[in-house]
């Protein structure tokens, strides 16, 4: 695993960077929580509330590597980029996928627009079926207000996009 911290003055400023073979990230579920854990406590020191805010950071990065965690491609390289422009903060995770894989990520994506998505997140949580990918990217619109956008990079490899004002979510449910 390769880490790379750097700190620079752009619209979203780099703060931190883990990259993985994806065979060693497959290897082990656990992956998903250590690394989302780390990243939240790296990156959430100097918010207003910084338990809060590394409590909601690590929620949303466990989910996005979830969703990664169940890639069918075997080869390539994990890279998750956490980066900030004032009170927002911006998750990139670069990941192979397959054809069929990046299919899905478009059209779940091109689904998250709109006054729809909450009727579509409650209309997927309320049905008797397992949680999907699709339930995680709503739950992320929703719940954290996230704005989601997908970056095909290689023929092989996908970038989730997920903007994050953390900062300005209330703090008690509305």
């Amino acid at each position: 695993m390769k880490m790379i911290v750097a700190s620079r003055d752009t619209d979203f400023g780099p703060m931190i960077q883990v990259d993985m073979e994806i065979k060693s990230f497959l290897s082990m579920w656990l992956y998903c929580d250590q690394i989302s854990s780390y990243l939240a406590r790296m990156v959430s020191h100097n918010r207003s509330d910084s338990v809060r805010h590394s409590n909601l950071f690590s929620s949303v990065a466990n989910e996005l590597l979830e969703v990664a965690f169940r890639t069918r491609h075997p080869d390539g390289e994990l890279a998750c980029r956490v980066s900030r422009q004032g009170r927002v903060d911006r998750i990139e995770l670069t990941f192979p996928c397959t054809p069929e894989e990046r299919q899905f990520y478009r059209e779940a994506l091109s689904q998250i627009v709109g006054s729809a998505t909450g009727d579509r997140y409650m209309n997927s949580v309320s049905g008797d079926l397992s949680p999907s990918r699709e339930v995680v990217l709503l739950e992320l619109a929703v719940d954290y207000k996230a704005k989601l956008r997908l970056e095909e990079t290689e023929a092989d490899t996908i970038k989730l996009v997920v903007d994050l004002p953390l900062e300005d979510l209330p703090s008690e449910p509305v």
